[in-house]
């Protein structure tokens, strides 16, 4: 089944709940698949969450998110078919034919084809290129995106213009300059020629120490706390991965060709949306559902094992 193929199944919901304000984020997740054998699909991917390479699947997801509700409209799996040796190692690895940020824009440009309505795209540092925020602008779209922190910037038309640009993590200490948390300045990204909006979030870790956040919004008229209460909203889709692992199970496949390991992870990611739906229509959460289903079979097989005994 082809990946696209989610459109046609979403389409009612999202006509459903969609509204000029609507964001469109993507980010990408990896499902380690150790023991199965090697294709295109089933590869070696760099996991940022454990910080190495793992063999399994690599998914890019659009999600779309209108008032409480978050539907995938569009997915891509990352595919390595060419292999190659590598010259320092010596060993055969994979690469693919298409990078993910085309991908990513290829996806933006599906949703607003099918005139899908949303205003923000939400991404994390690994999307933040020119030439993705370059793509939103002129779909007529609005970006708000994590920056990493040697992202170069300059804080006036000055700076821009002499280049004396500095990095983002050092914006706390430009010309004395303390930025607070959702507080927002105007600057430029080097190699970006439109304003933009730096907005610095400060967190309070588990163990008392002190996280910083950069993002960059292109809405100018938003302010700090907007930017920061729009990008907040990115935490869905880390709530659509957790559940696609947990609930549609994504890794609990035995599939071994690239055609049914394609249709299990199409089938997973549709399963999520049906519990999304169910979500809106008896206001739960996933997991909820999903207890409450695997109680009720539970007591159905017993209702079922207590008749077999007394026959």
């Amino acid at each position: 089944m082809h990946p696209k193929g989610i459109k046609g199944q979403v389409k009612p919901i999202v006509c459903q709940i969609e509204r000029d304000d609507g964001c469109l984020i993507f980010d990408d997740t990896v499902q380690e698949k150790a023991w199965t054998d090697e294709n295109e699909v089933m590869c070696w991917h760099f996991d940022h969450c454990k910080g190495r390479t793992v063999k399994g699947i690599n998914l890019l997801n659009a999600l779309y998110h209108s008032g409480d509700v978050s539907v995938p409209v569009a997915f891509e799996v990352v595919r390595k078919p060419h292999e190659f040796c590598d010259v320092k190692t010596r060993k055969v690895k994979r690469a693919s034919a298409v990078t993910k940020n085309k991908l990513l824009r290829a996806m933006i440009a599906a949703c607003v084809a099918n005139a899908i309505k949303f205003r923000y795209v939400l991404t994390d540092s690994w999307f933040a290129a020119k030439e993705n925020f370059e793509f939103i602008l002129k779909k007529g779209k609005h970006f708000i995106s994590a920056l990493k922190d040697n992202r170069l910037v300059a804080l006036t038309e000055e700076d821009k213009k002499e280049g004396r640009y500095v990095r983002t993590r050092a914006l706390e200490g430009i010309s004395q300059l303390e930025l607070a948390d959702q507080q927002a300045v105007h600057g430029w990204m080097k190699g970006f020629p439109q304003e933009v909006l730096f907005v610095r979030r400060v967190f309070t870790n588990k163990d008392g120490s002190i996280g910083l956040l950069n993002l960059v919004c292109s809405d100018l008229a938003c302010d700090g706390g907007q930017a920061s209460a729009i990008y907040q909203k990115r935490w869905k889709v880390e709530e659509f991965h957790k559940s696609l692992k947990s609930n549609a199970g994504l890794a609990k496949s035995p599939t071994r060709t690239v055609i049914t390991q394609n249709n299990h992870i199409f089938m997973s990611i549709y399963a999520v949306f049906k519990l999304e739906c169910l979500k809106i229509k008896h206001k739960t959460n996933h997991f909820a559902m999903r207890a409450k289903l695997f109680i009720k079979a539970n007591q159905m097989a017993y209702e079922e094992l207590q008749k077999l005994r007394a026959a």
